[in-house]
């Protein structure tokens, strides 16, 4: 794997292995919309810090979760979805699951070599990994860091199976070793698309790609022979649940196979700064959201157990996935599940070069 380099312009603080990037704008092309309706939104001073996990494989006893081992290659996110579920982790760090969650990122420049130790242990029974089951592995210091490349380098060398969760078309980038093992039975992708409206897309989700891009990421993977599924992940009440059946029509335009969604979810810190969000974006409905919400979620702003977490409850719940399964059905998006092979994998050979 190629060495991670700093951004240009980025300064190295060496007593605290922390890289301070310069500030970055609106990913993709947002910024042109941004600036024509409310102007762009201030950039952020980006910085990350280097993370030496023991272990790299996260293992996952939810019985409503379809993985069951996954890998993060970064904590925080810098695409600033008002929604992300991993918000409250950055407390555990003394951070804020708001704005730093955002700009003070953590990355794992070991977890290829990490993996490699794993992959390799006597016992090792193979199931597919997943990417992007925390924070965005396509996130924009993926473009510098690389580790997400470095780790499908290695499963590719292992014919290990892998699923990649992500809002970003820089997953194209790793099209020539994606295609080659989605041959094989042993890749797929779901990109998230939760709107296509501009205004609301830039605020929903403010630093992630725009949805057009996207939607142009499904398309190459697919005519690549990659298996693309579409996630609507989550559909927020009253702001973007009218888009479900245009986002599941254009997705099957672009070729995608499948299609997923969950109803928004409120965990911990991310309620109060949902509720800002709103009040901020949309005030003049922001009480009938979170009304409409809490009644998914049994009268809460949350709902965390197993199952009805997930899929919610109530009228507006089944609503929901009433009107999801007549137009997945209706795009010719509801006869295909992920599968992955696992019987080509081969361990690698051993670690190469040193941990740390």
């Amino acid at each position: 794997m190629a060495k991670s380099r700093p951004v240009r312009g980025a300064t190295f603080n060496e007593a605290s292995a922390r890289f301070n990037l310069p500030a970055r704008e609106a990913d993709g092309d947002w910024l042109d919309a941004q600036e024509a309706i409310d102007g762009a939104p201030p950039p952020l001073r980006t910085t990350v810090t280097v993370e030496t996990p023991r272990t790299i494989i996260s293992r996952n006893q939810s019985p409503d979760i379809s993985f069951e081992q996954s890998v993060n290659p970064y904590r925080g996110c810098e695409h600033g979805c008002i929604y992300c579920f991993a918000r409250p982790s950055h407390a555990y760090l003394d951070l804020s699951p708001g704005v730093d969650f955002e700009s003070k990122l953590f990355a794992k420049p070991t977890a290829p070599a990490l993996l490699r130790a794993e992959l390799a242990k006597r016992g090792y029974v193979c199931k597919p990994i997943a990417f992007g089951t925390n924070t965005d592995p396509y996130q924009p210091i993926e473009s510098t860091w690389r580790i997400t490349r470095g780790c499908l380098e290695l499963l590719a060398e292992c014919h290990h199976p892998v699923t990649i969760t992500t809002k970003s078309n820089r997953v194209v980038k790793d099209l020539d070793l994606l295609a080659p093992m989605a041959a094989q039975g042993l890749a797929a992708v779901m990109l998230s698309v939760t709107s296509l409206d501009p205004k609301i897309a830039m605020t929903v989700e403010p630093r992630a790609p725009h949805p057009e891009r996207r939607l142009a990421a499904i398309r190459t993977l697919t005519d690549a022979g990659v298996p693309v599924f579409v996630s609507m992940s989550p559909v927020i009440p009253h702001v973007t649940d009218h888009e479900m059946e245009h986002i599941l029509e254009r997705a099957a335009e672009a070729g995608a196979r499948g299609a997923f969604f969950l109803p928004v979810r409120l965990p911990w810190e991310v309620a109060p700064l949902f509720r800002a969000w709103l009040d901020a974006h949309f005030p003049d409905r922001a009480a009938k959201v979170m009304a409409t919400i809490q009644s998914i979620r049994g009268g809460k702003d949350n709902d965390p157990g197993f199952f009805t977490r997930m899929r919610g409850q109530g009228p507006w719940a089944e609503l929901l996935h009433t009107r999801f399964a007549r137009a997945v059905k209706r795009y010719g998006l509801d006869g295909e599940r992920m599968r992955l092979r696992t019987d080509l994998f081969r361990p690698p050979a051993g670690p190469q070069g040193e941990l740390f």
